[in-house]
């Protein structure tokens, strides 16, 4: 509850310039006291009980006109300060005053206490106790009013979608700021209306203590929201696969019935039994072969934007690798023959070059020379958005490697070196390492090299010895290593660290889209299709349609999503208004645990319990409280006063 302690100031006046007048009273005191009669002596005869009754009415006369005097002083002096409007008010009363108000309108505030939506409660509150004539400026987490009255935007708020973004406080000061005007003398009146979810405060955010902040918790004291939080499917063996699903926020003992849909027919349902920690994993059996546009569905009052989940499974498109090879080992064999890639191996005198123009991934593996024919296909290759990833031989022809690399990047073979080393370093943060490990491994089984070449490059390193040299550098389509494969010389085609390298490495040449996306993270995706310089692809579902960023390969077109879509949902890509496959977005569940922030932490704001009370906060320093009418009255009293000395005192 606000304190009520504003400092009062003594009586002031809207027209002070009219007081001057209050010099015109002495024009009626010099009258009065110059025009006082002079009586003139008369002789008469036996005048003494005459004189005394003239002396008697004398007296009374000068005290009616010393009363008449003085009433109508006082009543010219009242009627001249109530036409300078007196008035006393609180010390900022009459400052300007700027309001910049922060509604929050994030998935948390989806909340309802007694059927609405906390949402809703906040913004009736707001329009229903704010003036008419205020001006002000607004801002949620994606919209912006800016200088207008409640009458200008009272539609948009009562119709107001609910938003998965979530400014923090830094974010609102910033917003906030640029809303007011330069001006420094003016009161700065910062409104923030949120449920102060823990995250608003991320990174110790904190305002500009030159606001006059004042916060508004709309939030519910008990509540308890189960949310579905992610999938995962797994292929399995066979013909069927296993679909998980990962939920929180329930009760030990109380079961949530969960639903699963395929475009909206009812495939399955059960369960999910929670854990003492409010966690729960179920699993559906699918068919790993089929097409599915999958929606999860559970009913839990509390928020409803977590209460389903989509997502979908789409014909499997396998990542063309080809090897050009002079190797003896079969370790490529190996790593690619799972379902996902599309493998050939060729020796390079084999080699049909036109086979090159469809491959995802091309791997030249222990070539003691590249043929010039070879690097001119190569190069087109790359600039194609090919992914080449280079395996030297002991014998290698330097010069041959320098040419193609220096056409591809700044990156050159130097000398060739003996030395008995071992691979020791991973770049975990390097993108074929990232999520890989669950920690920072440091004890695994060091490959051994015996003969590698220096290398000189820009391209980050992934791997490196103990001596710091570079066992593979690369990124972005272009992966160099500096150690021949052969047994005799290393045993890295032997440690586990070769399955997560080649792997990312050719997935990284295809980006195969995931079951699904979460809205507000950027994401990239290749489609298998082949369109002209000025087609383009769209994405769209019932109502809603935008056109991604793309980026057209000779055999494939890659969709990168950031700002769009704003809608959860499964699209469908189409080329020329034909479906190529699915995608699903789903809202982040970060507004999902309810967990609110303590308000008493903060410093330099003043916390209102709600919206009513803090327009009668602000009503009451801006109170002015006008004496005009009450000197008014009083002339009207002291006109009264003159009329009863006229007719009362003779």
């Amino acid at each position: 509850m606000p304190i009520f302690d504003q400092e009062i100031l003594g009586m002031q006046f809207k027209h002070p310039e009219i007081l001057w007048a209050l010099f015109l009273l002495i024009i009626p005191i010099l009258i009065h006291l110059f025009q006082l009669r002079r009586f003139k002596k008369t002789p008469f005869t036996n005048v003494a009980m005459l004189q005394k009754v003239v002396s008697e009415s004398r007296k009374s006369n000068t005290l009616k006109k010393w009363l008449l005097l003085a009433t109508r002083l006082l009543l010219l002096a009242t009627i001249i300060i109530a036409f300078a409007q007196p008035f006393s008010s609180a010390t900022t009363a009459l400052q300007k005053k700027e309001t910049v108000v922060y509604l929050d309108d994030s998935f948390s505030m989806q909340a309802k206490n007694n059927g609405i939506s906390l949402l809703e409660k906040a913004v009736q509150d707001f329009i229903k106790n704010i003036g008419g004539d205020t001006e002000f400026s607004l801002f949620t987490n994606e919209k912006t009013f800016n200088n207008v009255r409640v009458a200008d935007i009272q539609n948009s708020l009562l119709s107001l979608p609910f938003s998965y973004k979530q400014l923090n406080l830094n974010e609102v000061g910033l917003k906030a700021n640029s809303m007011f005007s330069k001006n420094g003398s003016s009161i700065k009146n910062l409104i923030v209306v949120s449920d102060f979810q823990e995250r608003i405060s991320a990174g110790n955010s904190k305002l500009d203590s030159s606001l006059t902040t004042h916060f508004v918790p709309i939030r519910l004291s008990d509540i308890q929201n189960v949310s579905i939080d992610s999938v995962f499917v797994d292929d399995g063996l066979n013909e069927q696969a296993t679909l998980q699903v990962f939920l929180s926020g329930g009760n030990k003992g109380e079961p949530m019935p969960i639903s699963l849909y395929n475009d909206e027919e009812l495939i399955a349902k059960t369960a999910a039994k929670f854990k003492s920690n409010g966690n729960a994993e179920v699993e559906f059996t699918i068919p790993s072969n089929e097409q599915l546009n999958g929606r999860l569905s559970i009913i839990d009052n509390a928020l409803g934007y977590d209460n389903r989940f989509y997502f979908n499974i789409n014909s499997k498109e396998k990542i063309k690798v080809l090897a050009i090879s002079e190797s003896d080992s079969d370790y490529l064999n190996r790593l690619f023959r799972g379902d996902e890639f599309d493998f050939q191996e060729y020796a390079l005198n084999q080699l049909d070059y036109s086979n090159l123009d469809n491959q995802n991934v091309v791997v030249l593996d222990n070539l003691a020379v590249i043929p010039s024919s070879l690097q001119n296909i190569l190069r087109t290759f790359r600039n194609d958005g090919g992914t080449l990833i280079i395996v030297p031989a002991i014998n290698s022809d330097i010069s041959s490697y320098n040419t193609l690399l220096s056409s591809l990047s700044t990156t050159q073979f130097s000398q060739k070196t003996t030395s008995n080393a071992q691979l020791t370093n991973i770049r975990f943060d390097h993108p074929l390492y990232r999520n890989v490990f669950e920690q920072e491994v440091t004890n695994f089984q060091y490959p051994s090299v015996k003969e590698y070449f220096k290398i000189q490059t820009d391209l980050p390193t992934a791997l490196s010895m103990d001596g710091g040299d570079s066992f593979l550098s690369g990124d972005n389509g272009l992966y160099i290593f500096t150690v021949p494969f052969q047994l005799e010389n290393s045993n890295f085609i032997n440690s586990p660290l070769i399955v997560p390298t080649f792997y990312n490495m050719a997935q990284s040449s295809f980006r195969i889209p995931k079951p699904y996306q979460t809205l507000g993270e950027a994401s990239t995706m290749d489609i298998s299709a082949q369109i002209g310089n000025d087609d383009i692809l769209e994405v769209s579902k019932e109502g809603y349609e935008f056109i991604p960023l793309q980026q057209n390969f000779p055999n494939r077109v890659r969709l990168t999503f950031d700002q769009n879509p704003t809608e959860d949902g499964i699209y469908s890509i189409l080329q020329n208004e034909q479906p190529l496959q699915n995608i699903s977005f789903n809202y982040p569940r970060t507004e999902s645990e309810l967990k609110y922030l303590e308000l008493g932490t903060l410093e330099s704001v003043n916390t209102i319990d709600s919206i009513p009370e803090l327009f009668e906060y602000l009503e009451a320093e801006n109170n002015i409280t006008a004496y005009w009418k009450w000197f008014v009255i009083l002339a009207l009293l002291l006109a009264l006063i003159e009329v009863i000395i006229q007719k009362f005192i003779t």
